[in-house]
């Protein structure tokens, strides 16, 4: 299990408190309050990058002056298209329509920050995520599980979703919602983080 001095996470994901919790990191939960909607020509890269700095600066700005604020975003992308969690089963239906078959992107956004509003890192890892083919009856099945209703995409691969996943190139925790591997590497940087480097678990 890592070390860690307290952080914030500025999310209102339960998968990435799951994350956090399940390596042994010290951190408190705040919701962000940010308007999640992309710009007007903003690609995926750019639009969860944002997201992630503005969740983050939304909490950094009202909390104690020096703490440490992670905020996240994860964004699906298919043949340029943002795919954001469905807004009801159809809308579901239509992404799983679109993923079927194809390999789509996975994008998540994360930033550090020092409160009031230094940023102290935004970067985003980038997954290739191939999907099976499915029929029409089967995504039907999944969406009345409940489970694709509120995430990216319309699916879950942590869960009953990942048996609809092929293969995967990338970060797995990134799909999830937050990779770890590069966020731990950033706040081990800072100090945030002990006994860990890029290079492993130290002594």
């Amino acid at each position: 299990m890592l070390k860690s001095r307290s952080f914030i996470l500025a999310s209102s994901s339960p998968r990435r408190r799951e994350l956090l919790a399940r390596v042994g990191l010290d951190f408190e939960v705040i919701e962000p309050r940010v308007r999640e909607r992309a710009r007007e020509g903003e690609g995926p890269l750019d639009f969860a990058k944002r997201m992630a700095r503005e969740k983050a600066l939304s909490v950094s700005g009202s909390v104690q002056r020096g703490r440490i604020v992670v905020g996240s975003d994860t964004v699906v992308s298919v043949s340029g298209e943002i795919l954001g969690k469905p807004k009801s089963e159809e809308d579901a239906f239509s992404m799983l329509q679109k993923l079927s078959g194809k390999t789509h992107e996975v994008i998540t956004g994360f930033c550090v920050a020092k409160s009031p509003s230094e940023v102290i890192y935004l970067g985003a890892t980038r997954t290739e995520v191939r999907m099976k083919s499915l029929d029409s009856k089967g995504m039907r099945r999944y969406i009345k599980t409940g489970e694709p209703m509120d995430k990216a995409g319309a699916y879950a691969i942590q869960g009953a979703g990942s048996c609809l996943v092929e293969w995967i190139r990338g970060s797995y925790t990134g799909v999830v919602g937050l990779p770890l591997f590069e966020l731990v590497s950033v706040l081990s940087g800072i100090g945030v983080v002990e006994g860990f480097s890029p290079d492993g678990f130290e002594e």
